[in-house]
């Protein structure tokens, strides 16, 4: 019995993996809605599998391995194919094809996809091996990044705004955010986690805070939010990190 309880932690390990493996089937074939969604279900069993871990006490070194090979897959991979489907989009739009891309050396929508699976690796395996990271985290969390590159699939899948769209998703913007998402992956600067201290407003306030914007987002914006919120708790760390505010 105590061997079931103890592998429970790694069977919703198993099930991110599993998750985000699909996603990356389905962003591959095109479909980047479905792709999105499964990338947030995998981000559920992230959060799952180290809550029932702490509730079971059933800490494992093959548990923590497990962890970083199936956020490599959910929250690099996966992203990364959203990406490249996008890349693939825009250049298309912007090229008419992909062949006359590579002969004009547009080589873009290889580069941008490698670049998120290469720098999540890299985080993945320095916040293994970072004592510093327990209460709070140094760099992008990979999971966030992931969120982010879900929330524009989200929103390719399911606004039927062809025209936000064609403004934002161009193979220069692409590569940008591309860019910086993965310099923040392994930047030193703190982020803020969502683990509360207890339930006191003054120890919690900008988690607090954060959690009521982001409900705030959703029921304004739908499919537009997730991205959004993603950014916001990027510009609130960074913010807390230039004017030395103490998370």
């Amino acid at each position: 019995m105590k061997g079931i309880i103890a592998f429970i932690p790694n069977f919703i390990t198993l099930l991110n993996l599993v998750t985000g493996t699909a996603a990356t089937i389905f962003a591959f074939e095109g479909d980047l809605g479905k792709a999105a969604i499964l990338i947030f279900v995998a981000g559920l069993f992230d959060f799952l599998d180290g809550f029932s871990a702490r509730m079971l006490k059933a800490y494992s070194e093959i548990g923590k391995e497990l962890d970083s090979l199936a956020d490599m897959i959910s929250f690099g991979v996966a992203p990364a194919m959203i990406l490249l489907g996008f890349m693939k989009l825009a250049i298309y739009r912007e090229l008419v094809s992909l062949n006359e891309a590579i002969a004009r050396g547009e080589w873009g929508w290889l580069l941008t996809p490698i670049l998120i699976v290469t720098f999540s690796a890299y985080r993945l395996a320095k916040f293994n091996t970072d004592s510093r990271q327990t209460v709070n985290f140094l760099g992008l969390p990979t999971p966030s990044n992931a969120f982010i590159w879900a929330g524009f699939g989200l929103m390719s899948g399911y606004s039927g705004n062809e025209e936000i769209m064609l403004l934002l998703f161009t193979s220069k913007n692409l590569l940008i955010i591309a860019i910086v998402t993965s310099l923040l992956l392994v930047s030193e600067i703190p982020m803020f986690s969502m683990k509360f201290r207890g339930l006191n407003f003054y120890d919690n306030w900008y988690r607090y805070i954060f959690l009521m914007v982001s409900i705030a987002l959703l029921i304004l914006l739908g499919v537009h939010a997730p991205a959004l919120i993603i950014l916001t708790y990027i510009t609130i760390s960074i913010s807390f990190y230039l004017f030395k505010i103490r998370i």
